[in-house]
């Protein structure tokens, strides 16, 4: 594969150019109990910055604020040459309704209190963070529309929604002729491969480039936990201000996982590189995968992330990490796979299909 970070990919259907490992910024701040001082996280945007990296992610909420606001400082010299991509839709002000949800009123609020953070004019990429199926799409998608129209947005996307939702919202923004949506965010890793069964064959059809986060699950596929890890994770308070217990709360810990962990290192050993390597790769090679989003809070972490770009895997060591890892698709997709129904559907006749 031997990727580096100014080997550019396009992003969906748009002409934005992005790399192929995009730096998260919920990182940028300590406010969540965990993650980068100002002075560490500046190292880990300026060498990012260095080796070519231009596409950066974070959130109006990120570390209360704090995210946006530290890129802003850091970006005073460069915004032109990076592509800053931010989210809206969680509750920005606790207590009142309208200060999050996916309605105009959250979307413009949203927006100018991320442009003010960003100490910018302008967003490249605004995500719709949350699905909150309360919103008519036309609102989203004329909203997302008008602040194209307006400047203050360049491109629009969406994270952590529905499939069917999703490829709606781009037939509906196609037949108006409004902004069409460039990108998807999903869960995406070794872990977690339910977007295979839905989300990212509709990204690929309908046009959007699938930008994963959490692309090793939280740190577990980074090798860190172990099955001590798992019988002492009932005992571990999910609010106790770790990333651990975020990690455990999200019940990431378990002895399937650790089982795909152990496949994980073996491939590592082989190739001599280390486990967050291996997963952060797999994701890369990828065809229908843009931009993995890691989410390092030490320099050190961070070169061990890009060293991910220079992993080549054999078909073998491929197969074994999929193997382990696979799911079932479910109901139409294995049913329309199995071989009586490519017999009712094709006869003996040879079909051969290319994308």
């Amino acid at each position: 594969m031997s990727l580096t970070l100014d080997t550019y990919r396009l992003l969906g259907r748009s002409g934005l150019r992005v790399s192929p490992l995009a730096l998260g910024a919920a990182t940028f701040g300590t406010e969540w109990g965990w993650g980068a001082e100002q002075a560490e996280a500046r190292k880990l945007f300026d060498l990012y910055v260095e080796r070519g990296g231009n596409f950066i992610d974070t959130a109006s909420t990120y570390t209360h604020g704090s995210s946006e606001r530290l890129l802003g400082e850091f970006t005073r010299d460069n915004r032109e040459s990076l592509v800053l991509a931010t989210k809206y839709s969680t509750l920005r002000r606790p207590g009142d309704p309208n200060s999050g949800g996916t309605h105009r009123k959250s979307l413009f609020a949203s927006v100018e209190s991320s442009l003010r953070q960003l100490n910018t004019d302008y967003i490249d990429l605004l995500y719709l963070h949350m699905w909150d199926a309360t919103t008519p799409v036309e609102e989203i998608l004329r909203g997302m529309d008008d602040l194209v129209r307006q400047g203050k947005v360049l491109y629009v996307a969406i994270s952590n929604a529905p499939a069917w939702q999703v490829s709606r919202m781009q037939a509906v923004a196609d037949l108006r002729g409004w902004s069409p949506l460039v990108a998807l965010q999903i869960e995406y890793s070794l872990i977690e491969r339910a977007g295979e069964r839905d989300l990212i064959p509709m990204a690929r059809e309908m046009g959007l480039g699938v930008a994963p986060w959490s692309p090793l699950a939280g740190g577990v596929l980074t090798g860190k936990y172990s099955r001590d890890d798992l019988l002492a994770a009932k005992g571990v308070a999910s609010g106790d201000g770790t990333r651990k217990s975020v990690t455990i709360a999200k019940g990431a810990l378990t002895e399937r996982n650790l089982a795909i962990v152990e496949v994980v290192k073996e491939v590592a050993t082989e190739l001599g590189r280390t486990a967050a390597q291996v997963g952060l790769a797999w994701t890369l090679q990828n065809p229908n995968v843009t931009a993995p989003t890691i989410g390092a809070r030490t320099p050190a972490q961070l070169e061990d992330n890009l060293g991910a770009l220079e992993v080549d895997f054999t078909a073998s060591q491929l197969a074994r990490l999929d193997e382990v890892s696979a799911i079932e698709l479910g109901f139409p997709h294995d049913m329309l796979a199995s071989d009586v129904a490519r017999t009712l559907i094709h006869g003996g006749l040879k079909v051969e299909t290319r994308r």
